[in-house]
């Protein structure tokens, strides 16, 4: 016999005989959930952090920028795309496809990074209030999986007719 084998089986061969308990083996932790730490004292549809354990698989969901609104309009214009909150709604359309095609859903995403450019109607700066008016249609209220998020103003997109970019992370156990 293997001298290693014989050490491993040696001593559980005596505590059998001398009829000693053998520690069964420790069940395996319960998975962590996903936690979504709120803001303290602030109702505003954001997450402070979210906390995502190892045992989540965690999907990188690239750039999404607006449908065409308008076929008949310059195809380098907001007015192809629409305002800010026209805009908005179009990506967030296409991220919530683009999970329900990887059997994921809006509540799954755990951290958002919005970019919106300075809206020429509104002086060149961004639109927040239409992009909150589309986000809270999927974030907030009635679905209380709140991402966490930063939205940042840029100088342009690859498309001068684009007000809005958004990228996500979803999770899920």
């Amino acid at each position: 016999m293997n001298k290693a084998i014989a050490t491993l089986l040696i001593p559980a061969a005596l505590a059998c005989m001398s009829g000693a308990a053998i520690a069964a083996p420790k069940a395996a932790p319960k998975a962590a959930d996903i936690v979504r730490h709120k803001i303290p004292g602030s109702d505003f549809p954001i997450a402070l952090a979210v906390s995502v354990p190892a045992t989540a698989t965690i999907h990188f969901v690239s750039g999404q920028v607006p449908a065409v609104a308008d076929k008949s309009a310059p195809p380098d214009s907001v007015a192809a795309f629409g305002d800010t909150r026209a805009q908005s709604e179009s990506v967030l359309k296409k991220i919530k496809e683009a999970l329900e095609s990887m059997q994921l859903d809006m509540p799954d995403v755990v951290k958002m990074t919005v970019y919106l450019v300075g809206d020429p109607a509104k002086g060149g700066k961004a639109d927040t209030k239409g992009f909150m008016e589309a986000y809270t249609q999927y974030f907030g209220g009635a679905q209380p999986n709140l991402p966490a998020r930063a939205v940042v103003q840029v100088a342009a997109l690859s498309n001068p007719g684009w007000l809005v970019e958004i990228e996500v992370v979803a999770a899920k156990k």
